[in-house]
């Protein structure tokens, strides 16, 4: 009885090691030769359509030139088309929501295979503070990446599997800029710890119960 419940924190203890490292985020900033080398792959399999991604690939660049080498949120402000603009041909329909879904469906594996995850998706509903010469905006979502190394490598897997053609095909414009935690009361690894030990706690009391 006393060997099994040993074993069951280490499996527990092991399991949240295991998160912990996927979840990262505290990493070597990217070098100037590893960006160099990032967007050159980048570019490389976008093929004919780098010239067209050229502007991107400098938003790349110049996000790479603030890499602490740590976790970061990405803020998106989002507009929708009133239809979604495929390309002539496409067999997709116009339902911009729908287009967004498929990017999402595209995106959200690769996220969580780089230690990522969406974190707050939220409709506006009108307007507060809002100067007359500003855009507006139909959603905003925060998503969390490990480093910009991962969002360099995530992107590359994107070029590679044209999910990008659905984010743009919904949307009429965006903002996206990122942004480093300063106060933030949703820390993933307690939450995550705390699981696991109520976890074990409940398997102790459990077993302690059947077992006498």
């Amino acid at each position: 009885m006393q060997f099994a419940q040993l074993l069951s924190w280490v499996v527990l203890a092991l399991l949240y090691l295991a998160f912990w490292m996927w979840y990262g985020g505290q990493g070597k900033p990217l070098s100037q030769a590893e960006t160099k080398t990032l967007l050159a792959e980048m570019r490389r399999r976008a093929g004919k359509q780098a010239g067209d991604d050229a502007p991107l690939l400098e938003h790349f660049s110049n996000l790479a030139k603030s890499d602490d080498g740590h976790e970061f949120y990405m803020v998106n402000l989002l507009k929708f088309r009133q239809k979604a603009a495929y390309p002539p041909g496409s067999v997709f329909g116009d339902d911009p929501f729908a287009a967004n879904q498929r990017y999402n469906k595209a995106i959200v594996p690769l996220l969580l295979k780089y230690g990522g995850h969406p974190v707050f998706l939220g409709q506006v509903q009108g307007r507060f503070i809002h100067p007359a010469d500003v855009d507006e905006w139909d959603q905003v979502g925060i998503v969390r990446y490990r480093s910009r190394r991962d969002m360099f490598r995530m992107a590359m897997e994107m070029i590679d599997n044209g999910a990008d053609i659905h984010k743009w095909a919904a949307l009429e414009k965006t903002q996206v800029f990122p942004v480093k935690p300063l106060i933030n009361i949703a820390y993933v690894r307690a939450m995550v710890a705390l699981l696991l030990f109520g976890f074990g706690i409940f398997v102790y009391f459990t077993a302690s119960t059947l077992f006498h």
